[in-house]
């Protein structure tokens, strides 16, 4: 496969113009500094470094998106070298995007061989970064275990995902099955009500694309999943979806009805969770 060129917009929505194939440029210190550490840290042990969320898919926004990268090891990760490399995330976390980086290391055999839920070897995220300046040993020893996250990353990789080092996507990572990243992304909806109204953008957008693929098989960006939703979901939902939209790739400032975003939770929700069978 041939890799994917930072200008090209893999669901065809229209970003912001200065961050559709630009956002890498903006980022591009952060993406270098963190794949520079883990090759000097790791050495051999290294498979390759992975992009995907937002900033692969064509829709990063400074203000509102993270940096998503997935490392790939042959082997267990020492104390040590969690810590030399704990160091350099945490540096260069300071230096992302308002929402800084996220990340997880993994196992080479468990990214051909899909599991579920998917053991990991460390991850970060800055909701994590006070455990880490606190206790840095009991964050090492501490964060390893598994991930049902990771089924929905690996298959957005599958899909989108940029190689900024080491051995190319589809040599490293395995199909993740239907039933598995359908959990993931439900899992990640499943407090949609309690969320909504503190999180409404990313509730309502994350709302259209999984429907997306209970509905169609569809693996989308938020972006992407609501302009899904405003061609398929009922039309009293519309307003609230180009909120979101115009929130989300734009940074307009939106106020979002209480009422009727719990009730278009509901109805997502239940659409969701009946397989596709409502508006088919």
């Amino acid at each position: 496969m041939e890799k994917r060129k930072w200008s090209e917009e893999p669901d065809g929505v229209n970003c912001r113009p200065e961050w559709a194939g630009g956002g890498y440029a903006f980022c591009e210190e952060v993406l270098s500094g963190v794949t520079a550490a883990a090759g000097q840290i790791l050495g051999q042990a290294l498979t390759g470094v992975y992009l995907h969320g937002s900033l692969a898919m064509g829709c990063f926004n400074p203000d509102g998106s993270d940096i998503d990268l997935i490392l790939v090891i042959n082997r267990e990760m020492t104390d040590r070298e969690k810590r030399l490399f704990m160091e350099e995330v945490v540096k260069w976390n300071c230096r992302a995007p308002q929402k800084g980086l996220e990340l997880s290391v993994v196992k080479e055999e468990f990214c051909r061989n899909f599991v579920y839920p998917t053991p990991f070897e460390l991850h970060f995220s800055p909701v994590h970064l006070k455990w880490w300046q606190e206790d840095p040993m009991g964050y090492i020893r501490g964060m390893k275990g598994t991930d049902p996250d990771l089924a929905a990353h690996f298959t957005i990789l599958r899909k989108y995902g940029i190689t900024l080092a080491g051995a190319a996507v589809e040599e490293v990572f395995g199909e993740v099955p239907r039933e598995a990243y359908l959990d993931s992304i439900r899992r990640d909806v499943e407090n949609a009500l309690e969320d909504v109204c503190k999180e409404p953008v990313y509730i309502i957008l994350n709302l259209c694309r999984v429907a997306a693929f209970v509905r169609e098989e569809r693996i989308l960006s938020k972006a992407a999943g609501g302009e899904w939703g405003l061609s398929r979901l009922p039309e009293k939902y519309h307003k609230i979806i180009r909120d979101a939209l115009a929130a989300y790739q734009w940074d307009e400032a939106k106020v979002f009805d209480p009422i009727l975003a719990r009730e278009f939770c509901r109805e997502v929700l239940t659409l969701i969770h009946s397989d596709g069978e409502r508006y088919s």
